[in-house]
């Protein structure tokens, strides 16, 4: 008779072993989901701001600072934005000092189209007001509106790609 009350104080312990063994295993898939979602999350502000500073960087230049204006362009960008910036930067630069152009960027909004693991495509919406240090010419307001390719490299999100949409 003794054997037979062991038994069912077993089958209890097993079932409730079973049972406690989903519940972690539950708890466990929960919490990776959550940082999941967390990191995709941090991910997309990322990407977001990644496009958003290098817009302001890309409208933001003055004839008195262009090496350090030039040097935070190319510290935002890779791949092809960099290498076009890149061949760009001497006469960008030139061009900048010549004229003692003095821009003031403004952003507006990102917004992110799509994302992928490592990949986003944002859009950028920035006004730019330009002047000329010296010169009688008013100031000239500029709207721009570009579509930014942003690509995580290692941990940092950078430009890739920028085209001008109208």
């Amino acid at each position: 008779m003794a054997g037979l009350a062991v038994r069912p104080a077993r089958i209890l312990i097993a079932a409730l072993s079973g049972v406690l063994a989903v519940l972690i295993g539950t708890g466990v898939w929960i919490a990776a989901q959550a940082r999941d979602e967390q990191g995709r999350a941090g991910d997309k502000q990322a990407a977001l701001l990644a496009a958003g500073t290098h817009a302001k960087n890309l409208i933001s230049l003055d004839y008195r600072s262009v090496e350090d204006d030039m040097r935070r362009i190319l510290d935002t960008a890779t791949g092809a934005a960099r290498a076009e910036y890149d061949a760009n930067a001497a006469k960008l630069k030139s061009t900048t000092v010549e004229n003692k152009v003095v821009q003031h960027g403004v952003l507006r909004a990102t917004g992110l189209v799509s994302m992928k693991p490592a990949k986003a495509d944002v859009l950028v919406v920035a006004d730019v007001e330009i002047r000329w240090d010296g010169s009688k010419s008013a100031p000239q307001e500029r709207y721009y509106r570009w579509r930014m390719d942003v690509s995580k490299i290692g941990r940092l999100w950078l430009v890739s790609k920028v085209v001008q949409v109208p």
